[in-house]
């Protein structure tokens, strides 16, 4: 068995190191910049510390503020289409992971003779043709370090990755102080889909010992400082940690890849628009129960990890730990843990079992193969 992973260029980490962005332009020589963030970020003055530095730099660039939360392909064209008349050099994305991705498909698209949706049937023809800058402004997506972009498919209630090495980021920027307001609901669930990312990764088929090592210091970051980072919005040193573990889960969604959490929550994100980390965090343990029979030594894995007490304890018993301790968090963020809120009833079962046993490019990383009544008994743990 042979294996790689790619990562960004070059990173950048620390409180302040949104000053980068300077030594960016000038190693890259760039003239023109175009920035995508959207109207949220803009009003948390977040937009103008970037644009701050630009200016110091008297580089033109031109905002583009139109990005959408959990957007359809139709929507991320839209946005790229106004790109298209904008000469640049340099593509920078702040933002969360929609931002982000956004960014990195406008860096493959601008100028390209394919389209976005030509990019969803066959992603392999996708060329850089802009190189990149990714600051997230969440503590959880990891975009900012993977080569995927994923979209809401409206005609098929769900959503679709298009997967292209060549849209890793060229750049970098970790700097805190991006999430120093950030929401506290926001931190719950961006902070829980960065640790879906790590555990998914580190009990997927497709695992290495390159994403091993990049999941399990992700796993070890997360869980020691999730609950912090929520409980005490002042913890910088927390949410710095929880900013480096979610980096650290979108390098090894690129070495190895998410499973069937993410691969079940694309339905309820695409049809009933229920935030991301929302929708992986109620189906987080409820999945990992499912799959711990065929991974419980990679669960016990990481539970030496994060609680070197359990050292002597059984290999079911640390699994049973982990999977209890994803459900804790979810409680204790105060996410919901089951889809009434959202409007989903028994009425969607079925549409949610077979969209969700269609999202076969993340289920086959499964370590264990659902049946369609197991993605059946899994929906009915969180649907009323």
């Amino acid at each position: 068995m042979t294996y790689q992973i790619k990562i960004p260029s070059c990173s950048y980490g620390g409180e302040g190191s949104i000053e980068k962005i300077k030594e960016i332009i000038a190693k890259e020589k760039s003239q023109k910049i175009v920035v995508f963030s959207d109207e949220g970020i803009k009003a948390t003055g977040l937009l103008d510390i970037l644009t701050g530095q630009l200016d110091e730099t008297g580089i033109q660039y031109h905002v583009f503020t139109d990005c959408k939360p959990e957007p359809t392909y139709g929507q991320v064209e839209a946005v790229v289409d106004m790109v298209q008349g904008q000469e640049c050099d340099l593509i920078i994305g702040l933002g969360g992971g929609s931002v982000m991705d956004a960014a990195k498909l406008a860096s493959v698209l601008k100028g390209a003779s394919y389209t976005i949706k030509d990019l969803m049937n066959d992603p392999s023809q996708a060329e850089k043709k802009v190189k990149t800058v990714m600051i997230p402004t969440t503590c959880g997506t990891g975009s900012e370090a993977t080569c995927n972009a994923i979209v809401a498919v409206p005609e098929e209630k769900s959503k679709k990755g298009i997967v292209n090495d060549n849209m890793i980021p060229d750049y970098v920027i970790l700097d805190a102080q991006m999430i120093a307001k950030l929401p506290k609901a926001i931190v719950a669930a961006t902070g829980v889909d960065a640790l879906a990312h790590v555990v998914e990764c580190f009990t997927s088929k497709k695992a290495t010992p390159f994403s091993d090592s990049y999941a399990l210091e992700g796993t070890k970051l997360i869980f020691a400082n999730i609950r912090e980072a929520y409980n005490n919005p002042d913890n910088m040193d927390a949410k710095n940690k929880m900013l480096i573990g979610a980096y650290y889960g979108g390098i090894a969604i690129t070495g190895s890849g998410t499973t069937a959490v993410h691969a079940l929550s694309y339905p309820l994100g695409g049809k009933f628009h229920i935030a991301h980390g929302v929708s992986n965090a109620i189906l987080f343990a409820h999945v990992m129960k499912f799959n711990k029979d065929a991974c419980a030594e990679r669960l016990a894995v990481l539970c030496d990890a994060i609680n070197p007490a359990y050292a002597q304890k059984t290999v079911t018993e640390k699994a049973d730990y982990v999977i209890e301790q994803i459900a804790d968090i979810v409680k204790v963020t105060n996410i919901p843990t089951d889809l009434t809120q959202y409007g989903v009833t028994m009425d969607d079962l079925e549409f949610l079992v077979t969209a969700g046993s269609q999202q076969q490019r993340l289920l086959v990383n499964n370590m264990k193969e659902l049946s369609l009544d197991d993605i059946r008994n899994i929906y009915l743990k969180v649907v009323k």
